[in-house]
């Protein structure tokens, strides 16, 4: 088993649901006792927020490459970055340090592919959904990205820092999701991926009839993966080996 490094913090409630899923999956793939052989790298996220709102994406980089570097000199043997909106830094990390990050929007487009969906919408982040970085990343592979118009995409971000992010979940913000949902459903999106690690922990599958593609989940599953293969292939996204 490979050593998994993870860099969370992005907030702890989605990294906590990371850390279980990846050693739910070990147990289930190995079965008896084992788990996941993992380190983790927490950052502040009050110091990554203001940054991030500042618009300082190089100071980011610098605390997320200081926190890779870390994982590295840890023995971890790849890393697995538990945010989407962080991921616009990934070249930073990648150049930091010699072993590979496996990327969350090609982990969701491996999910896409399996399942033919080519057309998706996408929540997240302010930054996740109106910067090219993420969208860009999937469209590389194929995959058409619809966005919510911008007073969706306002709402979306709000309930994302000022909820989620602080472990509130309210009736009325999940609603307003699911109305958004719908509406990219309207516009010829095969499903909606869950764009934020923390959408999860709001709207599910079983809320919309609207497949939905939880980063989270799909990050987590892939890390498994990686971890147990004898080979994995972090250079093409969509073919596991």
């Amino acid at each position: 088993m490979k050593t998994i490094g993870l860099i969370g913090g992005m907030s702890w409630e989605s990294t906590q649901t990371y850390y279980r899923l990846i050693n739910q999956q070990v147990k289930a793939r190995l079965g008896g006792l084992h788990s996941a052989r993992l380190v983790l790298y927490s950052v502040d996220f009050a110091e990554i927020e203001a940054l991030q709102h500042r618009g300082d994406w190089a100071a980011t980089a610098q605390i997320l490459a200081t926190a890779a570097m870390s994982l590295e000199a840890a023995g971890a043997d790849f890393l697995v970055l538990c945010t989407n909106t962080m991921h616009k830094v990934a070249p930073q990390l990648e150049q930091a340090v010699a072993i590979p990050l496996l990327h969350i929007a090609d982990a969701t487009a491996n999910a896409l592919h399996r399942q033919g969906v080519i057309r998706v919408g996408l929540l997240g982040t302010r930054f996740t959904m109106e910067q090219a970085f993420y969208r860009e990343r999937l469209e590389a592979q194929g995959i058409k990205v619809l966005i919510p118009d911008a007073a969706q995409r306002e709402r979306v971000h709000a309930v994302i820092y000022d909820e989620l992010c602080c472990g509130e979940i309210r009736a009325d913000s999940k609603a307003a999701y699911l109305e958004i949902v719908d509406s990219l459903a309207g516009q010829g999106a095969q499903g909606v991926i869950l764009g934020c690690t923390e959408i999860g922990l709001l709207i599910q599958a079983d809320d919309t009839d609207v497949p939905l593609f939880d980063t989270t989940a799909i990050h987590a599953e892939q890390a498994v993966e990686a971890a147990l293969a004898t080979k994995f292939d972090f250079a093409t996204p969509h073919r596991l080996t």
